[in-house]
């Protein structure tokens, strides 16, 4: 029987300064589960995000990703394992000089030889898919835009289309509508709930609003000074628990 999606055992973050960023974090994400972690900034989300994928190493502890021990994997095996996992980062990560298709296109650049990277070569077919992808997130007619000339909800819609490029099983997004107003923040995060349930891509999402994590996830994770506080279902945080996560003098801030 297939296991966990993503499986943290024991994990612990500490820099050199002595920030002890994660601390002893243990927990499971099911396939096809839109899992939120939700914490105040400086909880640990963000640490969390980028050991799973080794943007940075953990001090201790170890992650799977469908049974495999990533904290085991050789530098090459990483970099076969993450062509399937999805990022989407919250100051979205774009080569803002370049027009959007060549953002979208940079999804596959770990699946195509090296000298088609250098020379920006893509195949008409791909171009093709990238278009698809741009019309899922309604923008297909910036294709020809640079990023730069973009709004910032469109900006992440394309770092959507761009993690789409990968047909990942797994989309890890840090905090991807910090940078938004309410409104599109809930646009961006509909494409992201559209590419788990129509798509069956596992979501692992950091949010700061307890709001958006109980309108779009299906279970949530609650940080607190890199320790789990909380682990369930976002109809079990009542007002006991949001004070618990986001202390006393917390007032709960809806994003209509």
């Amino acid at each position: 029987m297939k296991g966990a999606a993503v499986r943290i055992e024991h994990l612990t973050k500490l820099y050199p300064d002595g920030t002890r960023a994660l601390d002893d974090v243990t927990f499971e994400v099911q396939p096809g589960d839109f899992m939120v972690i939700i914490g105040l900034s400086g909880s640990g989300k963000s640490t969390l995000m980028r050991c799973i994928n080794r943007l940075i190493a953990p001090t201790s502890g170890k992650i799977y990703i469908d049974d495999v021990e990533v904290t085991a994997l050789k530098p090459e095996e990483l970099r076969a394992l993450r062509r399937q996992i999805g990022m989407i980062f919250q100051q979205f990560n774009l080569v803002k000089r370049s027009h959007v298709l060549t953002n979208v296109l940079a999804g596959r650049l770990g699946y195509v030889p090296p000298s088609w990277a250098l020379t920006n070569y893509f195949p008409s077919e791909l171009k093709d898919q990238a278009m698809k992808n741009l019309s899922r997130v309604g923008i297909p007619e910036k294709a020809n835009t640079r990023a730069d000339q973009l709004s910032g909800g469109q900006q992440q819609r394309v770092g959507i289309a761009r993690a789409l490029m990968q047909e990942p099983r797994l989309i890890l997004a840090d905090e991807p509508v910090a940078s938004l107003d309410p409104a599109t923040s809930h646009s961006v995060l509909k494409y992201i709930e559209e590419m788990n349930k129509e798509d069956g891509i596992t979501v692992l999402c950091a949010l700061h609003f307890l709001s958006l994590a109980r309108r779009y996830g299906t279970r949530l994770i609650a940080l607190k000074g890199g320790r789990i506080v909380f682990t369930g279902y976002p109809e079990d945080i009542d007002e006991g628990r949001f004070k618990e996560i986001y202390g006393e003098e917390a007032v709960e801030v809806e994003i209509a």
